[in-house]
């Protein structure tokens, strides 16, 4: 079982509302095996997450850290994830490993010391292009003018896509650290952003395109091993870089992995803001007869959690369920079975062995729906993964599969 220690925080009433999650960052990969070329692949099954609520340094029972939550009481304000690191190969064809997740809630209180001065209430602004001072170069492959554009401005002519249902003035997710210094180590202090509060400085995390990740993050992450992402919000309003040597928003994935819908409905796939805020935000929407890219990433070329390889996490909601209301941390509609309590998880990622790991899991023990679909993984598959008939393979714990350097592996959904 993998533990999940969720970490709360006090914070002041204004706040109940903040909208973060806990979400799982297990990354899995998947494996392809060419026509042409067997090969040896080892295949890691991944065992469900059990989660861990912490009150300071004290445990929360999950019962008591739900009900908080579901009252009003805890706000999630950030969650990591360590990576799932393949073990080398072994005589057997399977093992298990698994690490802490780490999730960072806030205890609402009527009010509190600890916390920073009060955010004031405002508007979020609507996205917003702004003015372009790129020397005319726009979209994906445009090179971000850092320190240029202010802090209001959406920079959807940089390639960033505006997540506009989301209330954040089309960000992914807001990360207020006022006590944050440019050079600093690690960051002390971490405010999540949510609808309606006035912006400051921080970061401000943003989707890109489908097959692509964002390339910003600051070197400093959360004292805590919280995850920290996107641009930053300076003292003077303006919008920088926090990877000046990536100098575009956006990264295209290695590729190697799509969706393909075969059913009448869409089913909204939703990927974490990681790092971030952690919440499952960043939507494909996997339209009826349509295949979509689903970026993948090369884990050891990508954002490093606590000195570990991070791999990408989706989570899939029920069909019918649109990405306004699934790719949300707390959806409204069918609460129990979308947005955090999606019945399902996929993990991807590329490990340092050329190998594409991907993984299909149950959502435990957060939710105990399921799909009510059929999910399969095809293509150039190590061995079937997949989801059929209420039954995942392998067993109860889902199933991880691989496609090699080169390969493709598609995830079918079909009625069930």
């Amino acid at each position: 079982m993998k533990t999940a220690a969720i970490n709360l925080a006090i914070a002041a009433s204004f706040v109940a509302g903040a909208a973060a999650q806990p979400h799982h960052h297990g990354h899995h990969h998947h494996k392809k095996n060419s026509p042409a070329e067997k090969r040896e692949v080892e295949t890691t099954y991944l065992p469900a997450t059990v989660t861990q609520y912490m009150l300071g340094n004290e445990e929360v029972s999950a019962d008591e850290a739900k009900a908080g939550l579901d009252k009003g009481l805890y706000i999630v304000v950030g969650e990591t994830t360590p990576t799932f690191t393949p073990p080398p190969p072994p005589p057997a064809p399977t093992s298990t490993s698994s690490k802490e997740d780490a999730v960072f809630i806030q205890k609402v209180t009527s009010s509190s010391s600890s916390v920073a001065p009060t955010p004031t209430s405002s508007p979020a602004p609507a996205s917003s292009s702004g003015t372009d001072v790129s020397g005319g170069a726009t979209g994906v492959d445009a090179e971000f003018p850092s320190g240029k554009i202010k802090c209001n401005v959406f920079p959807e002519k940089y390639g960033a896509v505006p997540l506009d249902y989301l209330g954040l003035g089309g960000w992914s997710g807001l990360q207020f650290t006022p006590s944050y210094k440019v050079g600093d180590m690690s960051i002390s202090y971490i405010e999540t952003g949510v609808k309606g509060m006035a912006k400051k400085t921080g970061f401000y995390s943003y989707a890109c395109p489908e097959g692509y990740v964002k390339s910003q993050w600051p070197k400093a992450q959360g004292s805590t091993l919280q995850s920290v992402g996107g641009l930053l919000c300076n003292e003077d309003g303006y919008l920088e870089l926090t990877r000046p040597e990536f100098k575009t928003l956006c990264e295209p994935g290695i590729g190697g992995v799509s969706i393909k819908n075969n059913m009448l409905l869409n089913v909204a796939v939703c990927r974490t803001d990681y790092p971030g805020i952690e919440a499952m935000v960043i939507p494909v929407d996997s339209q009826p007869g349509t295949t979509r890219p689903l970026a993948n990433i090369a884990s050891a070329d990508y954002y490093q959690w606590d000195g570990k390889p991070t791999t990408l996490q989706y989570y899939i909601n029920q069909p019918g369920v649109s990405v306004e209301d699934g790719c949300v941390w707390d959806c409204i509609k069918n609460h129990d079975e979308c947005g955090n309590w999606a019945p399902t998880i996929l993990g991807v990622g590329k490990s340092t062995d050329g190998n594409t790991y991907i993984s299909l899991f149950p959502n435990l023990p957060t939710s105990t729906a399921k799909p009510r679909m059929n999910i399969n993984i095809t293509g150039d598959v190590s061995i079937p993964c997949y989801f059929h008939n209420g039954k995942y393979a392998v067993g109860d714990a889902g199933c991880t599969t691989t496609i090699p350097s080169g390969g493709h592996a598609v995830i079918e959904f079909s009625n069930a």
